[in-house]
């Protein structure tokens, strides 16, 4: 017959302290969880507001190049044509660099008149926009749309009615986006 060796504990409370530990790993998991969806979330605004000021960039990009355009008013068969305007003796520079999407990372939907110019441009991304409210007047139009593709940048709203330069309360340069 085997003898049990006596551990010095009562019997009954072995584990106890392992179930402690397990319960604070969960709340600490927990706590985890809810900072990264709030990260999620800021991350998301920025990269809105981001949007808005890339988008407004592009748009008035657009419009300068139109206005500026020798002779016959036209917009840019492409988005080079921003940086490096070849119409004029002295390349003339609409725009300080070529922006990628700042929500989907990648490529902008190109928006084309008639013509095959360029004339807005748009995210790629379906994904839907967390704000829905108080966008600059030029883009008041984006209140309430399904996704960011919804979201238009053209060079007809880049100004409001009546103003040279920046609209009001057009938004400043992301942090990330600061030279």
């Amino acid at each position: 017959m085997a003898a049990s060796i006596p551990s010095g504990k009562p019997f009954g409370e072995g584990g106890f302290t392992y179930l402690g530990v397990l319960f604070l790993i969960m709340l600490m998991g927990m706590g985890l969880a809810s900072a990264g969806e709030l990260w999620s979330t800021a991350s998301r605004r920025d990269r809105e507001r981001q949007l808005l000021w890339v988008g407004t960039q592009y748009a008035q990009a657009l419009r300068s190049y139109y206005r500026s355009s020798p002779g016959l008013a036209q917009y840019p068969k492409n988005l080079e044509d921003l940086l490096q305007d070849e119409r004029f003796p002295n390349p003339k520079h609409h725009i300080r660099q070529l922006y990628p999407d700042p929500i989907s990372g990648g490529e902008w939907i190109l928006m084309r008149g008639f013509d095959g110019r360029i004339t807005g441009l748009n995210s790629a991304s379906t994904d839907k926009p967390l704000k829905q409210a108080d966008f600059p007047a030029q883009w008041s139009d984006f209140t309430g749309m399904a996704s960011y593709r919804d979201w238009q940048f053209v060079a007809e709203k880049s100004f409001l009615d009546g103003t040279s330069g920046s609209a009001k309360g057009q938004s400043k340069l992301p942090q990330a986006l600061q030279p």
